[in-house]
């Protein structure tokens, strides 16, 4: 039986009298609590409901206004999975005898920045969007989210710590690599813009910082850097190398296309409900600042090509993925002309189905094979 004192502990834990006394006090508090009206509170009407400032009970998910935000809660749980699952044995062996020097190199640096960017994308929803939603429905999947950049922190630690890589130094990468450090201080400037206690989402000033931030965690952040962060992964992937990582990588893009997906959705209608729209000025310095960030990187991580991958390309690709997120959210294209400099990425980053049942553990027919697109 569950021990509620220690719920690791199998020790049996003794029935509670059915027979208790209750202190007169409590007695009297529940007796107030059974005589209070509530009937006169009136019905949470959808119609009530809006992602910031709302004026209906939190408390209250249904009726719902916003049933795509239900729909991403109830698709996000078909893609269930841990990073235990996946088999890492010949990753083991490709680091430490088929990479070569420039190849740990990419893979390390890869590893060192998406293990702190999650953290900074969990703190991001957990901390400075949840709270300021005031409706449940948008409220639960972003709690979905949460856990989601908690288990891509662990998958990226299960990476590190299977390899064998010296997990103190690479974590402290961000800090002392400045083409890393770059990207993360630009995430925790606008972290930090909206986490002041001060915030007050009805005055126009601060709410257009909310919506900037809100707006670079979806499209930036998630849905460029992260998307095309992996792609040097599955570079390595499409030789033949490195393909668990890979596979482990293909379960977090799933993740992070419904997180830039619902944080898109989420802004678009922010901006309708408040009729807000972002500072042009402010909007070109997002994405040009961006794209600065992202190019130093690039040539940071990939200072020497690798077979069918440079840092050209991952500039690139980040310029026309940029372009796709401007488009989602009806904004003009920041980078035009900008080409897909990796036609193969959509195929590579797609879990495959045809693996040997006897070799891995097919969790994708468990559980990533039921999740829908729309």
């Amino acid at each position: 039986m569950l021990n509620w004192d220690n719920p690791l502990s199998s020790a049996s834990v003794a029935k509670i009298s059915d027979e208790a006394v209750v202190e007169p006090a409590v007695q009297r508090i529940i007796d107030e609590l059974d005589q209070t009206d509530t009937h006169h509170l009136p019905p949470v009407r959808a119609e009530d409901k809006r992602v910031v400032n709302g004026v209906a009970d939190i408390n209250q998910l249904a009726p719902f206004k916003y049933p795509w935000a239900w729909k991403y809660f109830l698709n996000a749980n078909k893609n269930h999975w841990t990073p235990l699952d996946i088999n890492m044995t010949q990753d083991v062996q490709d680091y430490h005898n088929k990479l070569n020097d420039n190849e740990r190199h990419v893979y390390e640096n890869v590893l060192a920045y998406l293990t702190t960017s999650d953290i900074l994308a969990m703190r991001n929803v957990g901390l400075a969007v949840m709270e300021k939603m005031s409706a449940p429905e948008l409220q639960i999947y972003q709690a979905r989210q949460v856990y989601e950049e908690a288990l891509h922190t662990w998958t990226y630690q299960h990476c590190i710590e299977t390899i064998g890589i010296e997990q103190g130094e690479i974590y402290n990468r961000y800090r002392v690599v400045p083409e890393i450090h770059s990207k993360i201080k630009i995430a925790n400037r606008r972290l930090n813009s909206v986490l002041r206690p001060d915030i007050d989402l009805t005055n126009r000033d601060d709410l257009h910082d909310f919506l900037m931030s809100y707006l670079f965690f979806a499209a930036v952040f998630e849905g460029c850097w992260f998307f095309n962060g992996f792609s040097p992964i599955f570079a390595l992937q499409r030789r033949g190398l490195m393909k668990g990582t890979a596979e482990q990588l293909q379960y977090i893009m799933r993740d992070e296309v419904m997180h830039c997906g619902f944080g898109i959705r989420t802004v678009k209608q922010l901006m309708q409900e408040e009729n807000i729209r972002p500072d042009p000025t402010a909007l070109r310095e997002m994405w040009d600042e961006a794209e600065a960030a992202e190019s130093r990187y690039a040539n940071y991580i990939l200072r020497e090509p690798m077979l069918g991958y440079d840092a050209e390309q991952h500039i690139e690709q980040f310029r026309f993925i940029a372009n796709r997120r401007a488009r989602q959210l009806d904004f003009e294209e920041p980078f035009p002309g900008a080409e897909c400099a990796l036609p193969w990425l959509d195929e590579q980053s797609n879990i495959r189905k045809e693996k040997n049942f006897f070799e891995t553990r097919v969790t994708e027919y468990q559980t990533g094979g039921g999740l829908s697109w729309d």
